[in-house]
This record gives structure tokens, sequence and C-alpha cells, in this order.
């Protein structure tokens, strides 16, 4: 492959990725544009007592979802009190991904890389390589 190849191929690479960080730009501001315009609107239902209207053609209502998440610092107590009422089918172990890499990345500069043999049966691990853009 020739140079100009790569060069035009490193040019695209790094437009889309501008291209890329200008849309997630614009899909941030559009997100709180309609988490603010959600507010105010239902908002305003809630003030005229409205549950439901349609305007050109689309129903608009109002929805409650309830959001829990353990008290901060609680988690372990909050596992512990479900378990004690009957309601531990509710806890699951769990292992993030960024973490069990990072442990395997450990595993395989410790033993010539190679996972030992009690987690090799156990995980998948491949790598992708990437090409990094920055300025210089």
């Amino acid at each position: 492959m020739e140079n100009a190849q790569i060069f035009e191929m490193a040019d695209r690479l790094k437009a889309a990725k501008e291209l890329k960080k200008d849309l997630d730009a614009q899909v941030k501001a559009v997100n709180a544009e309609i988490e603010q315009l959600d507010r105010d609107l239902s908002d305003a239902m809630a003030e005229q007592e409205l549950d439901k209207f349609t305007r050109n053609g689309s129903t608009f209502y109002l929805n409650s979802r309830l959001f829990a998440s353990p008290a901060a610092g609680r988690k372990e107590e909050l596992f512990a009190a479900l378990k004690e009422n009957g309601y531990g089918s509710l806890v699951t172990e769990t292992v993030n991904a960024n973490t069990l890499a990072s442990f395997c990345k450990e595993q395989l500069a410790a033993h010539e890389d190679e996972l030992p043999a009690w987690l090799d049966h156990v995980v998948s691990t491949f790598e992708k390589v990437t090409v990094g853009v920055r300025k210089a």
C-alpha cells in the first residue's frame, strides 16, 4: 500500500472522528433541550390538570416512572435487607467489564502472556487495535 493511500485513510479517519465529536456535542445539546421541554411541559400539564392531549396527530400524556438505587454507602446493607426479608432473588453479582479487562491484562502480564488455567476457560478475551488521533 502506498503512502498516499495511507495518508488518505488517515485524513478520512480524522475527519470522521471530528464529525463524530461535533455530532456528539449536538446530541448532548438536543438532549438537554428535550429534558428542559419535558420538565416544562409536564409541569404545565399537571398545573392544568391534563392527563393527555392530542396535537398535530400526536398524543402527549403524562407518564410517571419510579427510579430507585441504594442509598449512598448502603449498598451492602440493602442487599442484606433484601435477602433477610425473602427478596434475595433481586440481588445479583456482577463484574464490571472494564474491571475484568484490567484484571485479565494484569494476569497476562504476570503469567508470560497467558491466563492462569483457572481463569482461561471461564473468560473470553480479545484485543482490538485502533488508530489514535491527536493534535500535533
